[in-house]
């Protein structure tokens, strides 16, 4: 009996022992694990999801600019309605014209104030299909292409709705970026305003030299009466000099001569053809 008690106390060693040495290549297996996850896996997993740095411009410039693009068409949308409804305020090209050091005069006048001669007056000089037409006259402009392949001067073929645009929310000048921006504008106001009030805001900002915009404006400083007085000669003066108003002058050959003479003529041939409805009425 007590030689069995070693025996008893030695195989409950043995199986401690063995159980110590069961546990500790646990331990030490959780414990290695634990530093494979930690220093392995995390690490990797931190790296599989990190996003290229060319790919993060990317997606940021795209961002920004869906962001700037959608604000642009909210901005000039709104710009557009309010416009339509209150009239411009003072214009890019007034600013660059005062920023040269020349007094800027204008008069704001409604439509139903201006002699319906200066409205044919312009309409048959400067956009014979301006009623018909939904902002770009495409005859115009493929006779104006033709013209240039044959050798000839590249001749203007903006319409009255594509100078309104340009004149009230743009600059002068060329470029295609301009070109871009004014054949947006020219939609936008097409849709939002009827022809009579793109008509009376075209007559109210377009620029007469020396300073002066506005119809109203160069009657009184021109010809010394009011927009609504003017006679057929003094209508055709005006639109003479509109492609270029600070070269030629209302009172000049140019003016009164040939020119006058011509868009006289082709006044009648607005009024008689029902050209001006639109604008005039029957």
């Amino acid at each position: 009996m007590l030689d069995e008690k070693p025996e008893d106390s030695g195989q409950g060693d043995q199986a401690g022992d063995a159980s110590d040495h069961a546990e500790a290549p646990a331990a030490s297996s959780g414990r290695g694990i634990g530093r494979w996850r930690a220093g392995v896996t995390a690490q990797g997993e931190v790296r599989d999801h990190e996003k290229p740095l060319w790919r993060r411009i990317l997606v940021g410039i795209l961002v920004w600019t869906t962001g700037l693009t959608a604000a642009f068409f909210a901005i000039s949308l709104l710009a557009a309605f309010v416009i339509g409804w209150t009239g411009p305020p003072s214009t890019l090209n007034m600013a660059g014209v005062a920023m040269k050091g020349t007094e800027v005069r204008t008069t704001w006048v409604d439509l139903k104030d201006i002699s319906p001669h200066l409205v044919r007056a312009v309409i048959a000089s400067e956009d014979q299909n301006f009623c018909t037409h939904d902002g770009f006259d495409l005859k115009e402009i493929q006779k104006a292409m033709q013209a240039a392949e044959n050798g000839g001067d590249l001749r203007g073929a903006s319409t009255i709705s594509q100078q309104t645009a340009k004149n009230v929310f743009l600059w002068n000048g060329g470029g295609w970026f301009r070109k871009g921006l004014e054949a947006y504008f020219t939609v936008v106001s097409e849709w939002m305003w009827t022809k009579p009030r793109v008509m009376e805001i075209y007559l109210n900002v377009a620029e007469w030299g020396d300073g002066i915009f506005g119809a109203e404006q160069a009657a009184q400083e021109r010809f010394g009466v009011s927009a609504k007085d003017l006679t057929p000669s003094q209508a055709a003066a005006l639109a003479a000099v509109l492609p270029s108003p600070n070269k030629w002058k209302v009172n000049g050959p140019y003016a009164t001569g040939k020119r006058n003479r011509q868009i006289q003529s082709l006044m009648r041939m607005v009024q008689r053809d029902k050209l001006d409805t639109c604008v005039v009425g029957p």
